[in-house]
């Protein structure tokens, strides 16, 4: 199986790696028609003003948008800013409005305030303690009645589902932690 990373801009190599553990292919996607190779889509983490720049001036909007009706999509820190149907904080920032949930930038604070810390993740059930990587991460302010949250911290949603799609304040690549490209994409289990 071949996964796209969105390769405009942000830390998308670890992402790569993530998926080879996982007997996947990955394809650095910088242009629209690479969407129509790949089954599955990373937004990673980066600078979301950037982001939303790129997006528009490499005319990504609406091939993002089509792929994300029939594909899954996996949006990490600002990722998952981009992925957003709203952000709260920042007017700079065009989200593809792709999941049913508000965010605010840089919420768990700046770079120096960056941690990591276990988190507990609910999957049908069953419960898995991870290692979370938190850098200038967003905060889900709220979740539409589609959303599914997957796992909170300190009482906040930092990891949701919707349908195809997983969006994660956190970067689950800087601690090998497979479990959510595995949740999207498939693949052999480690």
């Amino acid at each position: 199986m071949k996964i796209g990373l969105l390769a405009l801009q942000g830390d998308y190599e670890k992402h790569g790696r993530i998926l080879s553990l996982l007997g996947m292919q990955a394809e650095l996607i910088r242009y629209p028609q690479q969407l129509e190779d790949v089954s599955g889509l990373i937004i990673p983490g980066g600078e979301s003003t950037t982001m939303s720049k790129l997006i528009d001036a490499s005319e990504f909007r609406q091939p993002i948008h089509s792929f994300a009706q029939r594909s899954p999509i996996l949006g990490t820190c600002a990722g998952l800013i981009m992925m957003a149907k709203l952000l709260q904080d920042d007017s700079r920032i065009n989200t593809l409005a792709i999941m049913d949930v508000t965010v605010t930038r840089n919420a768990f604070g700046r770079q120096l305030d960056s941690f990591v810390d276990d988190l507990t993740v609910n999957l049908a059930g069953h419960q898995k303690t991870i290692a979370a990587s938190f850098i200038r991460a967003p905060q889900i302010n709220t979740v539409g009645p589609d959303v599914e949250v997957l796992a909170c911290y300190n009482d906040d949603p930092v990891a949701v589902r919707q349908g195809l799609h997983i969006g994660l304040t956190f970067h689950p690549e800087l601690n090998d932690v497979t479990l959510f490209h595995q949740l999207a994409f498939g693949g052999n289990s480690n």
